[in-house]
Formats: structure tokens, C-alpha cells, sequence
């Protein structure tokens, strides 16, 4: 770390804290040449992986846009988006790994969003659990009807690189 004032090399840290939602870590340094103190900003980085192969950094505004269509005229309001993705973007940090599949951060979504608003679940599910006919919808739906309180639809893995 480069101290902002004089370049020199090398600094102590004075005081660490983390963010609310533990996403960075704010440290407070100290030059060791010039004594002067500044802030730094730490944050794990957190890649997706298209199927294109191309990696990109996780986006909770994607993950927001893509949860609005299947949420389009129903009773969802934009903080409650806001929270379902700050909660997709945990469990996934949650899991240790830098990378995830684009694929895996739809089903990582399908919790929550069951828990939000069940017709969105079962809009944005068939597209993330490819529902080829009338039999997966009429399946999504029982299960919605056995379980509605469930935490994680059962057929949901998160798998990660």
C-alpha cells in the first residue's frame, strides 16, 4: 500500500472496521515515513462467469433487473428487490469462492424470491429450471402448495468453480 502523500511502501493500520453488510472492510493507516493517515477501502471480489467463458464482476443491479421482469405487476416494491439481491449476493459471498456461474446466481435467486412473491418464483423458475411443458409448472406449483413456506425450493443446488 502506497502511502497517498510521500508513495512510501509502508503503512500501519491504525483501526479496522467492517462495512454493515460486511461486504469491505474500512482500515485506517498510518504512514510509517511521513506519519500522515489515510483511509483504505477493502472488498473481495466476487466474478460471474457467463457461458460465453468471459468473467465479470457480480452486479446486484442485474440481479435486480432480472427479478423486476419476473415481479412485473405484482405487489413488489423496489427496496424489496433491493433486499433480495443484497440477500443472493451473501449467500453466494457465503459459500468462499471467487467465481460462480452466471446460471447458478438465477438459482441462487429462486429462495428468496419463493419467500417474496410466489408468482414471480414460479415466472423467473421456469426460466432458470428450463420448464419444458405443463407437467413442471403443474410440479412447481404442487410443491408450492405442500411447502409454501419453504426456505429453498427442492430441486435448487448452488454449485460454484
Amino acid at each position: 500500500m502506497h502511502c497517498p502523500f510521500c508513495r512510501h511502501e509502508e503503512s500501519r493500520v491504525v483501526d479496522s472496521r467492517s462495512l454493515e453488510d460486511g461486504s469491505a472492510i474500512r482500515r485506517r493507516r498510518e504512514c510509517r515515513s511521513c506519519d500522515k493517515r489515510f483511509t483504505t477501502m477493502e472488498t473481495t471480489s466476487l466474478s460471474v462467469i457467463k457461458r460465453s467463458g468471459v468473467a465479470e464482476p457480480f452486479n446486484r443491479a442485474k440481479v435486480i433487473n432480472g427479478v423486476r421482469k419476473a415481479c412485473q405487476g405484482r405487489p413488489v416494491s423496489n427496496d424489496d428487490l433491493a433486499k433480495l439481491a443484497q440477500e443472493v449476493e451473501e449467500s453466494i459471498r457465503a459459500t468462499g469462492h471467487a467465481e460462480i456461474d452466471a446460471h447458478e446466481v438465477g438459482l441462487a435467486i429462486l429462495g428468496p424470491l419463493r419467500r417474496l412473491d410466489q408468482v414471480a418464483y414460479l415466472r423467473f423458475a421456469s426460466v432458470y429450471q428450463d420448464f419444458d411443458n405443463l407437467a413442471d409448472f403443474e410440479k412447481a406449483i404442487q410443491e408450492l402448495r405442500e411447502r409454501p413456506e419453504a426456505q429453498e425450493p427442492l430441486q435448487t443446488k448452488l454449485f460454484v468453480r
